[in-house]
């Protein structure tokens, strides 16, 4: 038996089951002795996840009866991990074998650490840096920026520092951590959960941290894409939920009227330039959504 604690490694899947087959065989050849890999599959409508099972059969797959959306999928994992520290890892992701490794060791040495993320790459890329850790959330605009981002990796962020945010391709929670502050927040479905996730593991009084001696090689928006009319419209509508989640005051007000009365018109006029009349509509849709009354602070908790 490994004296290392168990890592329950949890990624979800939704029609990409090849790709998920990647990210599996590069999680064959880590060197850290003691994992669970948990795979939940989001409804897949087109493509049934049978390769993943036929493939790595010690592989937990679970397949969810609903696409629950990034955060929903990866809470269905959360609810069958039996590991002490939880890895949510995107499947359009491989790993260096001993990248787990040093944020175990990280999170072992300071109780005081909520969560922390690897270095990111983006894949086939020369080794151009996607994260190196993180800005806040600008409360004014509801943007932040990567440390290091388009940078040529020479080693210039192998250190290991706070940051004021994970990034939810890879990052590694205690399990105690989830259950003193609940699940992924399932209201956002794509994109800001884990940063809202971020900043309520700080409200919780836990640190972020990154840590540079661990790497892994990111397929950016390889399930969604780039120019998806659904990124639109969640990026949009979930920049603003972020906004009114995290924010009080005068912060969150001036945060709202710069999004509507500034970022919302001037994307909108360059959809309506490029006569891209659906991904317009998606991002007043997404805005829509927010006037039909929802609660917008609802989580849910892990039972014990």
């Amino acid at each position: 038996m490994s004296n290392k604690p168990l890592v329950s490694i949890i990624s979800v899947n939704y029609n990409q089951a090849q790709i998920t087959c990647a990210m599996l065989a590069s999680l064959e050849r880590i060197t850290y002795p003691n994992t669970e890999v948990i795979v939940v599959d989001n409804a897949s409508p087109t493509e049934a996840p049978t390769a993943i099972a036929e493939q790595f059969p010690t592989v937990q797959l679970i397949r969810s009866s609903a696409n629950l959306g990034f955060a929903g999928g990866n809470n269905l994992g959360i609810c069958a991990a039996k590991g002490k520290y939880i890895l949510f890892l995107n499947n359009d992701t491989e790993v260096e074998p001993n990248f787990l490794e040093p944020m175990v060791d990280l999170l072992e040495a300071d109780a005081a650490i909520g969560m922390v993320s690897p270095k990111l790459v983006y894949y086939n890329s020369n080794n151009t840096i996607q994260y190196a850790g993180s800005s806040n959330i600008n409360p004014w605009t509801g943007r932040n920026f990567s440390i290091g981002s388009q940078q040529k990796d020479n080693g210039q962020y192998n250190t290991t520092y706070p940051t004021k945010l994970a990034h939810g391709a890879a990052m590694l929670v205690p399990l105690q951590v989830v259950f003193k502050i609940g699940l992924m927040p399932e209201l956002y479905f794509l994109y800001y959960e884990e940063l809202d996730w971020c900043e309520m593991v700080k409200r919780a009084g836990y640190q972020c941290y990154y840590v540079g001696g661990s790497t892994v090689y990111h397929k950016e928006s390889a399930s969604v894409g780039q120019g998806s009319v659904l990124r639109t419209y969640y990026m949009h509508r979930n920049r603003l939920l972020f906004i009114r989640r995290n924010f009080t005051g005068l912060q969150r007000w001036s945060g709202i009227l710069f999004f509507l009365l500034a970022a919302a018109p001037k994307q909108s006029v360059v959809h309506l330039l490029r006569g891209e009349f659906n991904h317009l509509k998606a991002v007043w849709s997404g805005i829509g959504w927010h006037l039909q009354g929802q609660n917008v602070h609802q989580n849910r908790f892990l039972s014990a």
